[in-house]
């Protein structure tokens, strides 16, 4: 439809990297591009880190997965939703902060994955390709103390990013038909919407480039929401300062 649409659509998670470095001139044009994102009430809740030590690279690598690509990735970001940069500025005006609320943990979570999600995108923009790694959260208090990264603050998920050395097909997403609807919340989530994506990941995990299998969404969905991800999130939040009222 137009070029930016044909990008969005295009996109795949790149977890291979040629050697080709990413210049910190190009880093900071990706950043300040995707400060333009949205933020609520202008609060800009979030600060990224870009890790570059190789050491902590491979710690956190070894903790969110293993991931390899955490380490070899020209890049490698972590993106926190920062409220301890507001709670300085209240200070500095002989204001205190309101703290602990989940509205503002919700605040500063949506800031920084909209910021994320624009950093990506204007990196894809360039011919680069990148991938998030939720898996820091495996162990996010290593992560903070590698980091130093302080109360009011938490790491939510990291990206890596480079210039791609593998060319993977994008994986389908839902059918519009089964997230848009007019007015109202469905009555229940039509079933043939729902097989007839089945098939069409079936399809994906059969025929992509590598690790193919017999899967489908609904089965790995039922899989993954049966089981208890990450326990340890609520109390390491609320150590941090978020989500105590």
């Amino acid at each position: 439809m137009n070029p930016m649409i044909d990008l969005m659509r295009s996109h795949r998670s790149i977890r291979k990297f040629s050697d080709r470095a990413v210049d910190d001139d190009t880093l900071r044009t990706i950043v300040e591009a995707a400060q333009c994102a949205a933020t609520s009430h202008f609060v800009q809740a979030y600060t990224v880190i870009c890790v570059k030590d190789q050491s902590t690279r491979q710690t956190i690598a070894h903790l969110a997965g293993p991931q390899v690509w955490v380490e070899r990735a020209p890049v490698f970001l972590v993106f926190c939703a920062d409220l301890n940069r507001l709670e300085s500025v209240c200070r500095q005006r002989g204001a205190k902060m309101e703290k602990g609320w989940a509205e503002q943990f919700v605040t500063a979570t949506v800031d920084v994955a909209l910021l994320a999600q624009n950093v990506l995108l204007a990196a894809e923009s360039l011919g680069m390709g990148g991938v998030f790694i939720g898996g820091i959260r495996n162990d996010p208090q290593t992560v903070c103390d590698l980091l130093a990264i302080p109360e009011q603050a938490y790491p939510v998920f990291g990206m890596c990013l480079g210039w791609p050395a593998h060319d993977p097909p994008p994986k389908p997403r839902l059918p519009v038909e089964a997230v848009l609807f007019t007015d109202r919340y469905p009555d229940a989530h039509d079933r043939q919407t729902l097989a007839a994506y089945d098939r069409t990941i079936n399809h994906y995990y059969l025929n992509r480039n590598d690790n193919l299998r017999d899967e489908t969404w609904t089965r790995q969905m039922a899989d993954f929401m049966s089981r208890i991800i990450r326990p340890q999130m609520k109390v390491f939040l609320e150590k941090k300062g978020f989500f105590l009222k």
